[in-house]
């Protein structure tokens, strides 16, 4: 089922409760949103033998979920954007944990995580690791935010052109063509890494 689809009224409503401070609204939104947020996780983590070794869905969504409860007025207008932000969450809580391997100094060597996790047709064979894809889109996010929010919710929330238009308030058109443009760039940045 569609992220944007699914019982889209009763998920912005407690979003809006919670922003309001209602400790019961974020027990409930838990409740209905925990099965969207460990499909994300998958995602995030899928086509890494590796990283599902140390770190699994639920791990994923339990350390995302406290950095997003910890954050002090979160301001999400809709489910589609909470999404896009628990995504975002748990590439960053990967890219961490990348990081803090690479930083001890015996046996630390980064975990690669394939862009299999996020399907993306003609990057190339090779294994790329999560902080590659995360300082990639960093570079596009600095030059062209729209291009930036439009693969990561392509790629690590699982939407469609038409679910994308909807979040970012464009046109379906605008969405291909940027998804188009965005992929050819995201290729040469890419190869660079290889």
């Amino acid at each position: 089922m569609p992220v944007v689809d699914q019982e889209p009224r009763e998920v912005t409503l407690l979003l809006r409760q919670w922003k309001d401070g209602d400790p019961a609204a974020m027990e409930e939104l838990v409740t209905l949103i925990y099965p969207e947020l460990l499909k994300l996780a998958r995602r995030n983590l899928r086509g890494s033998r590796d990283a599902q070794k140390v770190l699994s869905p639920t791990e994923l969504v339990h350390e995302a979920f406290l950095r997003l409860a910890g954050q002090n007025q979160p301001d999400w207008n809709h489910r589609a954007q909470f999404y896009y932000v628990a995504a975002r969450v748990m590439r960053q809580v990967l890219v961490d944990y990348v990081r803090e391997l690479r930083s001890q100094k015996r046996g630390g060597g980064a975990v690669p995580l394939s862009l299999e996790t996020v399907s993306i047709p003609g990057i190339g064979e090779n294994p790329i690791d999560v902080v590659d894809i995360h300082e990639a889109l960093a570079r596009l996010e600095q030059f062209d935010v729209r291009k930036a929010k439009v693969l990561e919710l392509r790629f690590f929330v699982g939407m469609n052109t038409e679910e994308i238009a909807k979040v970012l308030g464009v046109s379906a058109i605008t969405v291909a063509r940027d998804v188009r443009t965005s992929m050819a760039w995201l290729r040469t940045q890419l190869k660079s890494f290889s």
